[in-house]
């Protein structure tokens, strides 16, 4: 997975339209400018245009980030033959219009996680992906963290069963950079244009990571959520902003398997920047990644000698791992940038062979699922809410 395919003669573009230019914005960018240079791709991307409400900073974005030209409004981009996939990295409270719109102009479409703001919008994007691919037209909802290669390494484990029978996932996102209660209101904070705030923003990272490396889904959940800070000055200097969205999110779920998961998303935690940690324990041993150091996964082996039992740092740099093999000589670690170019390498290579890319609009339907399950049960004092068992694949 995940090592792209080359191909002979001319190949043909992919031209791509982007909506919207901020922190993920510029993260795509950088990614379908960077992904052909370093893996021999079966479409040649090409960045035509890059969509934003203010025209003149579209056009700079334009030009800082490599787009050939921009526009203020993104319906332009479902009627340019020039362009044959949507990239859309707005905020959440436009996901579904702008998808769905794409879709039914025939546009692959590549967007940014959590799939929507609320479990209606989530459905009716993943029903109109599921019409969309009956023409062949896909989409592919941008969980990147998959893409890092000691991720793939843990799910590849998990598969060949090195660990046994999963019994607890302990899975966190821990952030710090509303700690400061003088920390200016942004969007972030804003239910209406948000949907939520750490369980949606960064706690849905943590529940796809944990399915998507055991191969299991969540069948039921009970949670809390709390908001610290209920107000904030404006970034202007003039004036406060109610905050509408949880600041921390925690709760419990199990799993289809039979075992136990454990979930903490917040962005409260003194001290921890970008944290994003995933330990999976099973009958034969156990897996734990941590994403500031995401160039490691340590394994523990149950079977090894007492004398000797231990977790094992495993550097996941060589050429035998995922993606790596691309990019640096072996011990030369790759960086949070890496995932969204290896996201890129997916996407094309499933785009040109005809094939679903992953993770689907129905897997990130999936995630919005447990995201409104644990709302439910925060605003019913933590009760239980049982959730449909999904296949994974």
């Amino acid at each position: 997975m995940g090592q792209g395919s080359a191909m002979g003669g001319t190949t043909a573009e992919l031209g791509i339209g982007m909506v919207g230019y901020a922190f993920m914005g510029r993260a795509h960018s950088h990614a379908w400018r960077t992904a052909p240079r370093f893996f021999d791709l079966p479409l040649a991307p090409r960045m035509r245009v890059v969509a934003g409400r203010d025209g003149t900073a579209a056009s700079e974005a334009a030009k800082t980030l490599g787009w050939d030209e921009s526009t203020s409004r993104w319906e332009d981009l479902l009627t340019r033959d020039d362009v044959g996939l949507v990239d859309v990295c707005t905020p959440g409270d436009t996901h579904a219009e702008i998808a769905i719109a794409a879709l039914d102009a025939g546009k692959h479409v590549l967007c940014e996680k959590p799939l929507a703001n609320t479990l209606a919008e989530a459905e009716a994007m993943a029903d109109a992906a599921a019409r969309a691919a009956q023409r062949g037209v896909f989409a592919m909802v941008g969980f990147s963290y998959r893409r890092v290669p000691a991720i793939q390494l843990a799910r590849k484990l998990v598969a060949a069963g090195r660990i046994g029978r999963v019994r607890h996932v302990r899975a966190q996102y821990l952030q710090d950079w509303l700690a400061d209660p003088q920390a200016p209101h942004s969007w972030r904070l804003d239910r209406s244009k948000a949907g939520s705030g750490a369980l949606g923003d960064i706690g849905a990272h943590a529940v796809d990571l944990a399915q998507f490396v055991t191969r299991e889904s969540l069948t039921g959940v009970n949670g809390m959520l709390a908001t610290f800070v209920p107000e904030r000055p404006l970034a202007s200097g003039e004036g406060t902003a109610p905050v509408t969205v949880d600041d921390a999110a925690s709760f419990l779920a199990k799993l289809s398997g039979g075992g136990l998961a454990v979930f903490e998303a917040t962005r409260y935690a003194t001290g921890r920047r970008n944290a994003l940690r995933l330990e999976v324990s099973g009958t034969a041993g156990a897996l734990a990644f941590d994403l500031t150091d995401l160039n490691v996964l340590h394994l523990y082996d149950a079977d090894e000698p007492e004398e000797t039992a231990g977790f094992r740092r495993i550097e996941v740099t060589a050429p035998v791992h995922p993606y790596t093999g691309h990019w640096w000589p072996v011990g030369h670690g790759l960086g949070y940038e890496h995932a969204f170019s290896h996201q890129v390498v997916d996407l094309v290579t499933d785009l040109a062979a005809g094939r679903q890319p992953t993770p689907s609009f129905a897997d990130g339907l999936a995630v919005q699922r447990v995201l409104d399950a644990v709302e439910r049960s925060a605003a019913a004092d933590g009760s239980w809410m049982p959730l449909p068992s999904v296949p994974q694949p």
